[in-house]
């Protein structure tokens, strides 16, 4: 009795209370079985009616009947003790207020995804240290004494030089479109439209090519104001895969002394993969 009254709960309520539950499941299933069977054994169609409606009436007021028992057997179970212990967890929250204080599982959740952040942050290490990426055209060989000091790669260009350089590559490449906007200020946006294969996004740092995406011919690169949509990504994914090389191959080759020579080869690449 000492161990009843120490938990706060009724036991013997709690146990009619399960019995409650079944039979109450037991109801309902009798109200799907009549429904399932419809109308049957009576000669007649107003005999099968009114027979299959007083059936259904009677399950409907056991399914009733068996739910407000099991209202009135939640309330005399009672509540159980707030003094159970929870260990080390108890010392989390001293709101008294326990429902509204989900500091325990929001731990749990940021611990999870801590150990996710640092199970994946050691595999991308691995793979960086297998395949390092040459970011400049300096050759790697040289030691670090003798290593030639970095060029800058935050090079301001005025924006008409950058303009003059664009519509020489347009002129270059005749199957490819290009079209140039700076809709946040200096920096130019290019929309390279090639055939009717794709098209490419390119947002661009001076004359450095700072992102890259690559979309269907058909697909909208504007967002609803009217601007070139630079962060949405294909919804193909061939043009997922191709803006994931072009990405690495700007990655992976950069010459600050001629960021011309860049873009161009850049354009060069695209229109090679839209052959």
């Amino acid at each position: 009795m000492a161990d009843v009254l120490s938990v706060g709960v009724n036991l013997e309520a709690f146990a009619q209370a399960i019995s409650a539950i079944q039979a109450l499941r037991s109801s309902v299933s009798r109200v799907f079985d009549c429904l399932k069977d419809g109308m049957r054994n009576k000669e007649t169609l107003e005999g099968r009616e009114k027979a299959f409606i007083a059936h259904f009436q009677d399950n409907l007021h056991s399914v009733n009947r068996d739910l407000n028992e099991l209202e009135r057997l939640s309330n005399l179970v009672g509540k159980p003790s707030e003094n159970h212990p929870l260990h080390n967890s108890g010392l989390l929250s001293l709101d008294p207020v326990q429902d509204k204080t989900p500091l325990y599982s929001q731990l749990l959740q940021a611990y999870k995804w801590s150990n996710k952040l640092q199970y994946h942050a050691g595999l991308a290490s691995g793979l960086l240290n297998q395949q390092s990426l040459k970011r400049s055209a300096n050759q790697m060989g040289v030691s670090a004494k003798r290593r030639p000091k970095a060029q800058p790669t935050t090079l301001v260009l005025p924006p008409q030089y950058v303009d003059d350089v664009i519509s020489r590559i347009d002129r270059m490449f005749p199957e490819m479109s290009i079209h140039l906007s700076r809709p946040n200020g200096t920096s130019a946006m290019l929309l390279v439209t090639l055939g009717k294969v794709l098209k490419v996004i390119v947002v661009m740092r001076s004359l450095f090519i700072d992102r890259t995406i690559v979309k269907g011919y058909n697909e909208n690169v504007y967002t609803e104001d009217g601007k070139l949509d630079i962060w949405s990504k294909s919804n193909y994914q061939v043009f997922q895969k191709v803006t994931d090389h072009a990405t690495t191959a700007l990655l992976h080759y950069q010459l600050p002394q001629m960021p011309d020579v860049v873009v161009r080869s850049f354009m060069a690449l695209c229109l090679a993969l839209s052959r």
